[in-house]
């Protein structure tokens, strides 16, 4: 039997509460505003179609404190579900100088079933928040993940130049660059730090045949496999919401483009996944 790990995924948010004044992000709101396009699936039911298709094990990331919250209370609930707690660099302004809401983030480390500590990073294709905020929300994550032994989720956009130094200001860190789309360039950078690669289904509708090289160039002992649902929805599906079980449809694009074969492709990335958190 295949068994897939979706690395990264917002399934958390698929039944959640609907906008609030002042408590809820716009990416947040468009994450919501998509899982209602689907009809407002329950996330029991998104972990039961996911796991038809072989997705047996699921990682929900968080963006922001509430999220986070969310994902955390979805991993206690559910069986094969962890968490990650994360301020995406896009929600970065609003904790800068915010103790209260910062301090309140840091004790999510201590619950049940989380296993890392991200979606962080940097995004410089968008301005939701300046560069000084992004880096300092930044550096706090990764201090955070540095004090607990835990793995980070990284979200790096078009700002890698500014985020390698500061990455290397801490020792011991190990994770994940997700939603990987550089080129080999990056990717040499990414393994000489020993990190994971996370693939989705961008690589299944890109045109960038540098792209499609490094995918192709990712050690397999390095590789983990991710739907970021419900975004980045794979071919042929891209009409569609992406779900969790879109992975196996990531997955056998991949072995055709790597020659590998699924069930090869599957137990590699799977004990990928669950050495990087920590688990059985």
């Amino acid at each position: 039997m295949i068994e897939l790990f979706d690395t990264h995924c917002h399934i958390h948010e698929s039944n959640a509460p609907g906008p609030s004044a002042g408590g809820v992000s716009d990416d947040e709101d468009e994450t919501r505003r998509r899982w209602k396009k689907l009809g407002n699936p329950s996330a029991q039911q998104l972990i039961l179609e996911a796991r038809e298709a072989g997705v047996t094990r699921l990682l929900a990331v968080g963006c922001a404190l509430e999220d986070s919250e969310r994902a955390v209370a979805l991993a206690a609930e559910e069986e094969n579900v962890w968490a990650s707690i994360g301020i995406h660099p896009h929600e970065s302004s609003q904790y800068v100088g915010n103790a209260e809401a910062l301090e309140r983030f840091a004790s999510l480390v201590s619950k049940s079933k989380v296993v890392a500590v991200g979606e962080c990073g940097l995004d410089y294709f968008y301005t939701h928040s300046s560069r000084e905020a992004q880096i300092e929300v930044l550096r706090f994550q990764l201090a955070l993940a540095q004090k607990h032994n835990l793995p980070l989720v990284f979200h790096v956009r078009e700002a890698f130049d500014d985020f390698w130094p500061v990455f290397d200001e801490f020792e011991g860190l190990r994770g994940i660059i997700h939603s990987f789309t550089a080129d080999e360039k990056v990717l040499a950078e990414i393994l000489k730090r020993g990190l994971y690669v996370g693939l989705n289904g961008i690589m299944t509708f890109t045109k960038s045949d540098e792209q499609l090289a490094a995918a192709k160039a990712v050690p397999l002992n390095r590789l983990v496999l991710e739907t970021d649902a419900p975004f980045l929805t794979p071919a042929p599906d891209r009409a569609t919401i992406c779900q969790p079980k879109h992975v196996r449809t990531t997955a056998e694009f991949l072995c055709k483009l790597r020659d590998e074969s699924l069930e090869t492709l599957a137990e590699v990335t799977t004990q990928n996944a669950q050495a990087m958190f920590g688990l059985k």
